[in-house]
């Protein structure tokens, strides 16, 4: 089988990275090569920036957040391709969309989004972990970064998720229901990209 990469998508606490690495550690027993990334990466240059953003200590116009963004995922383009060349099976927790989610939830044109982002690997899945913003909230409640405070934001988010889950290479899972179930339906959908 070809290398394939996989995508999680959704608000911050919908189980992202929990479901990622349960993905990872099945495929692997099954005796696939997996790789695990999650974005932002914040060891580079770009994701330090990134995350003082987040903290408050800069403030960045929104169109200048996700190019910093998209940026920290070219920092890793050759990385992906060379992974997925290989026969990697690659999960990303966050990906494209969520540049496109955020972006589109503060006033920036998606399809300006799609194009800055076009020369970067197309995952070949996203799984969408639905929960509404108030279900975030009520699982971190410490802690939280200038998006994670933003209830209307976040509702904003999740209504571009839908948008974006409506088209082809989209699974959208409830991520309200228990773990287990949720990981049954991820590796249900992943099975079917299998067989493709």
């Amino acid at each position: 089988m070809r290398g394939r990469l996989i995508a999680f998508e959704g608000l911050d606490q919908s189980g992202k990275q929990t479901q990622a690495e349960r993905l990872r550690d099945r495929l692997t027993a099954e005796g696939r090569l997996v790789r695990l990334l999650s974005f932002p990466t914040y060891e580079t240059a770009i994701g330090t920036e990134i995350s003082r953003a987040l903290q408050g200590a800069r403030d960045y116009a929104p169109d200048v957040m996700q190019l910093l963004y998209i940026a920290n995922r070219y920092e890793h383009r050759m990385q992906i391709e060379t992974e997925i060349a290989r026969g990697t099976v690659l999960i990303c927790d966050r990906y494209l969309a969520s540049s496109i989610a955020y972006g589109e939830a503060q006033g920036l044109d998606p399809a300006w989004l799609v194009e800055m982002q076009k020369r970067l690997p197309q995952p070949d899945l996203t799984i969408l972990l639905d929960i509404p913003p108030e279900v975030s909230a009520q699982r971190k409640t410490k802690a939280r970064d200038r998006y994670e405070r933003d209830l209307e934001l976040l509702a904003r988010v999740r209504d571009s998720y839908h948008r974006q889950a409506a088209g082809e290479g989209w699974v959208t899972v409830d991520a309200t229901r228990d773990r287990e179930w949720i990981t049954t339906e991820v590796l249900r959908a992943v099975s079917v990209l299998a067989t493709i």
